[in-house]
């Protein structure tokens, strides 16, 4: 409980609060510390007389919402305050936590006596006096209450009591007559503390005083705290008890300001009701806190010893150095000194850092435990209002306090290696240029999984070097398996930190990992990363009659010249007359696979043509001239299936403007079926398809066709058996 200490004093005379208030702005101060710290500002500035005067508006107009808010936002509060009542021209003091406070105008008591006389002997608080906030520096006009019309912090007050008696030396008897001894027990009856002599002769275990029970001192001294809940009364009205909750104004109320005050038509809750809610608040805002204690805790362990590892990697570096230096000839010598110079520097800055940051930290954990502590007392109060008072302000705090842990807080700004080496191979003649040379390979990446993802059956991967890492990279290698588990092979090699990857089976698991290079070699690989591209998300015996819904897009990388893109390359034109191919930026090896294209354009009766391909298929005869196309083509009254410049099963049935051209690729079958406006055109096209293929088209000037992706399969093909004439059962 040694960090909650700096709660409970005063910002004012540095002493645990005695009698503290709550100022306006959530901050607390001891009442005579109050007292001390009143000005009195001028008549003439005061906002009776300024609304009376019929001025312009004032720093004090803005006062008739609320008779006790800001005097100035941007005013300290502590200058000189020329000609107030309130012995303006007397130098002012300075607290022990260097808050300057205004004497009195008037003959205080001796400071240790810390609280205020009593009644009368002191002369009322003078009209129009200011208080400033000697935390947050905002200043406040008082009402004609004065102080009393600031809320009693009881809460604090109790808190402050308990660590006190914690921190008491051990309970003494309270019988013996010369020097007390300490005390043994506690009598709860009786409420009074007794050595072992004592009890023996005063509260003997027969008779009367048989039946008392007897405790030890530390648990009569709670017993003895703990006292009935103290019934808090308004401020504006100090008959009335607080037992409601005004949730607009953030305060307990009473009845009567419900019935006459301005809460009136505001929305209030009940006080126990609330008070249970910000409890709650407050407990599960520390749960959070809390936890940034606890890693802040673990990081200064990791820190510490990152001193000694620093420590130790420095001085076996420094043996290192010497040895292979006084192996050199004299020449060596003047050069040994300015590396150990060097050594020295980096060993002395990296332990600068690491210390400053473990200064800064242990501060910053202090000051969160200190508030923990402080928030869990509190929470321990069965004051409901006077919890309700201060539960904003410290959930505020614990949620500010939390921030303050962010992202990059516990991370260590430097590394313990020392990443140099001494190069001793140099010829004699060439040791005036002796300097450490980078002889490490690149520490293993890290991947980004934030920026990895998989797309139909591509896969993005991106990565980076590790934040403290200083070794130069020249390049990366990116390794992918074959998605069933087999051999990583290399997919890409470069200096780029981000690759996509097409071309990958559907439906599969791909496990990839990357690795750097430099002159000095290869490095480690970073972690495995598992990919999964679409799937049917189907069970198995779905796939046949549904399919892999996939989307994809014209290619322009793997297109002929000639060939003209728009509409996001989902429209595709030719320039030419003769025909041009053009294939799909997504290849399909396994699944079911249908899409649709639409004639938006048909002159002269070209023989446009659809199907699949190869990734090497010629671009600049029409698809299924080659071995590596497998196409329909169809003019407007009928159609042709072709591969390898062989032409078979013509079929009626032509196309025209709006016409729509289906491909269904099926690879549980290996079977690749064409329609023509939803409707089946001819028999199955060509069996036995395995391997990797391509959407492909060909067409010529006289046609425009827009792709349709990610679409369903036709309701007329479920799973079944190509019959002997080849139609689908």
């Amino acid at each position: 409980m040694d960090e909650m200490e700096e709660e409970l004093k005063c910002p004012v005379c540095g002493s645990f609060y005695r009698e503290p208030i709550i100022l306006p702005c959530s901050h607390n101060i001891c009442l005579a510390c109050a007292r001390n710290i009143l000005v009195q500002t001028p008549d003439a500035e005061s906002p009776q007389s300024s609304r009376a005067s019929g001025s312009g508006v004032s720093d004090y107009d803005y006062l008739d919402l609320d008779k006790m808010s800001l005097y100035s936002e941007a005013d300290s509060g502590y200058g000189s305050y020329g000609g107030f009542i309130s012995a303006p021209t007397t130098p002012c003091q300075k607290s022990p936590n260097g808050v300057r406070v205004f004497p009195p105008s008037v003959p205080q008591p001796p400071p240790q006596q810390h609280l205020l006389p009593q009644p009368g002997s002191l002369p009322p608080i003078p009209r129009n006096s200011c208080i400033t906030c000697p935390q947050c520096h905002r200043s406040l006009i008082l009402d004609d209450r004065g102080l009393r019309g600031f809320p009693k912090n009881r809460v604090l007050e109790g808190v402050v009591d308990r660590y006190q008696q914690s921190k008491a030396a051990a309970l003494k008897c309270q019988l013996c007559e010369k020097s007390p001894k300490e005390a043994t027990v506690m009598c709860e009856q009786c409420d009074v503390f007794y050595c072992d002599p004592c009890r023996l002769r005063c509260h003997p275990p027969r008779g009367p005083l048989a039946k008392h029970r007897l405790v030890p001192p530390a648990q009569g001294r709670i017993s003895r705290r703990a006292s009935p809940r103290k019934i808090s009364t308004c401020t504006e009205h100090e008959l009335e008890n607080l037992s409601m909750y005004c949730v607009q104004c953030k305060m307990p109320v009473c009845y009567q300001c419900l019935e006459e005050g301005k809460h009136g038509t505001h929305e209030v809750k009940a006080l126990g009701a609330m008070w249970k809610l910000h409890k709650g608040q407050l407990s599960q805002a520390l749960n959070g806190l809390s936890d940034r204690a606890t890693e802040a805790k673990e990081f200064l362990v990791q820190l510490r010893n990152m001193v000694q590892h620093i420590q130790e990697n420095g001085v076996e570096f420094e043996a290192c150095l010497v040895a292979q230096c006084d192996a050199l000839i004299d020449a060596l010598n003047r050069r040994k000194a300015q590396l150990l110079s060097r050594v020295n520097k980096e060993h002395e800055h990296k332990l600068k850092v690491v210390r400053d940051q473990i200064s800064h930290c242990t501060v910053k954990l202090r000051q969160t435990t200190g508030l923990m502590e402080y928030c869990l007392e509190v929470i321990k109060e069965n004051d409901p209002s006077g919890f309700l008072q201060i539960s904003d302000a410290l959930i505020r705090r614990v949620h500010m306090t939390e921030g303050q842990w962010g992202k990059g807080t516990l991370t260590p700004r430097m590394t313990s290696d020392f990443d140099l080496t001494l190069d001793s191979g140099p010829l004699l003649q060439t040791i005036h240029q002796l300097d450490f040379v980078q002889m490490k390979v690149p520490a293993a990446p890290m991947l980004q999984l934030e920026e990895c993802c998989t797309q139909n059956n591509s896969a993005t991967l991106s990565w980076k070097q590790p934040p403290l890492s200083t070794i130069a990279v020249d390049g990366y290698i990116l390794e992918l398996d074959d998605g069933n588990g087999g051999p990583f092979r290399e997919v890409y090699v470069g200096t780029e930190t981000i690759c996509t990857v097409d071309g990958l089976h559907f439906n599969s698991t791909y496990k990839s990992r990357v690795k750097a290079f430099n002159a000095s070699g290869v490095g480690q690989y970073s972690k495995t990363l598992i990919m999964q591209t679409s799937e049917t998300g189907l069970p198995p015996c779905d796939i046949q009659s549904l399919g892999t819904v996939a989307w994809f897009t014209f290619d322009p990388a793997s297109a002929h010249p000639d060939i003209i893109l728009s509409n996001d390359n989902l429209t595709v034109t030719c320039n030419s007359y003769d025909d041009r191919v053009v294939m799909g930026n997504s290849a399909f090896s396994r699944g079911v696979h249908y899409w649709e294209m639409t004639i938006d354009r048909y002159d002269n009766h070209p023989d446009p043509a659809f199907g699949i391909a190869r990734g090497d298929v010629l671009k600049d005869v029409m698809l299924g001239k080659d071995d590596k196309a497998w196409a329909m083509y169809v003019d407007n009254n009928r159609s042709w299936f072709m591969h390898n410049n062989s032409h078979t099963n013509r079929t009626d049935g032509g196309i025209s403007k709006g016409s729509t051209i289906g491909v269904l690729l099926d690879f549980t079958r290996r079977i690749l079926i064409f329609l023509i406006n939803d409707e089946q055109q001819g028999p199955v096209a060509f069996e036995g398809l395995e391997g990797v293929y391509y959407p492909a088209i060909s067409i010529n000037r006289n046609v425009q066709v827009t792709l349709h992706t990610g679409l369903p399969i036709p309701d007329f093909y479920t799973p079944g058996e190509a019959d002997p004439n080849g139609s689908v059962c």
